[in-house]
């Protein structure tokens, strides 16, 4: 281990490496000049080695001096067996799908996952809706809300998108019913009601049984599921319910052949917590730059790379 990332002691370091010796650098962000992708900067990581391979896919979003700079002044610049992994799911089982494909999209805004949403619409046959954006889903249809979570400024938009399934022939699912509570605890009175009439001063936190029931049901018909998300606060064992149970019927429906990819964040901390990782096709592990690749966008310190 070096005591720096750049400068004569790594040189020197690096110089003396036996065959299949490994040197492990400093952190690079110590240095400013990492995350301005300066090419001074980049300039001198590089001098140590011969070529360069990129298996930090979580962290493939951002044009820094080590995941981008460098590959000016290293050829070959290729990736590793993690990144391929993840971009042969993230791109290739997205881009040219088994059919039915569907993707699960929960959390806790709408804002958050508006790129996600529009760019997953023209690719799905089924989107499934969880999370606390539902609610802003539900005001803008004109249902009782409470004092669920609601984006206010993002009302058109939801409605908007609801349009925009229907014209491109996606099935949309919303939950049919919802866990309410009477305030955000893990120890709050909950009880079960449909999602057109969530009572005053009180705010949904999870989908409820018949919510579950339904999104089973619609799963087991797919080849393909992409989930980005959770269904609740699963973090509240009492709300943790939706969560859950999608995370058991995709690892159920994986064994019987269905690709299913867990697409970063909170919905890997999900089916990690279930005890069901294993159990998934793809579990990604970028949380941002898994979600820039689902809105479409181009990863930077993929773009870099020969062959990308």
């Amino acid at each position: 281990m070096a005591n720096d990332c750049i400068g004569e002691e790594v040189e020197k370091l690096a110089t003396a490496l036996p065959d299949g010796g490994v040197l492990l650098l400093e952190n690079v962000r110590f240095y400013k000049e990492e995350e301005k992708n300066d090419p001074e900067f980049a300039k001198k990581l590089a001098s140590v080695a011969d070529l360069y391979v990129n298996d930090a896919f979580g962290t493939a979003h951002r044009a820094h001096a080590s995941t981008e700079g460098v590959t000016k002044y290293l050829r070959p610049a290729v990736a590793g067996f993690l990144m391929q992994k993840e971009l042969d799911y993230l791109v290739g089982a997205v881009a040219n799908p088994k059919t039915p494909f569907a993707a699960i999209v929960g959390g806790s805004k709408v804002s958050t996952k508006i790129g996600v949403i529009e760019s997953l619409l023209s690719k799905v046959d089924i989107l499934i809706l969880g999370g606390g954006m539902i609610y802003t889903f539900y005001k803008a249809q004109g249902h009782a809300v409470g004092k669920s979570l609601v984006e206010e400024d993002k009302l058109e938009l939801a409605n908007s998108l609801i349009e925009k399934a229907k014209s491109k022939g996606v099935s949309l699912l919303l939950p049919t019913d919802i866990v309410v509570a009477d305030n955000f605890a893990a120890d709050a009175e909950s009880k079960i009601v449909p999602a057109s009439a969530i009572p005053d001063g009180w705010m949904g936190l999870d989908i409820g049984p018949d919510s579950i029931k339904k999104f089973s049901e619609t799963l087991d018909t797919t080849k393909t599921v992409i989930w980005n998300g959770p269904m609740g606060v699963f973090e509240f064992e009492k709300f943790a319910a939706g969560t859950d149970a999608i995370a058991k019927k995709l690892a159920d429906i994986t064994a019987k052949g269905v690709t299913t990819i867990i697409g970063g964040g909170d919905s890997v901390a999900a089916v990690e917590k279930a005890g069901l990782a294993s159990k998934m096709s793809h579990i990604s592990t970028g949380g941002g730059a898994s979600l820039e690749l689902l809105e479409g966008k181009t990863l930077p310190g993929v773009l870099s790379l020969d062959n990308a």
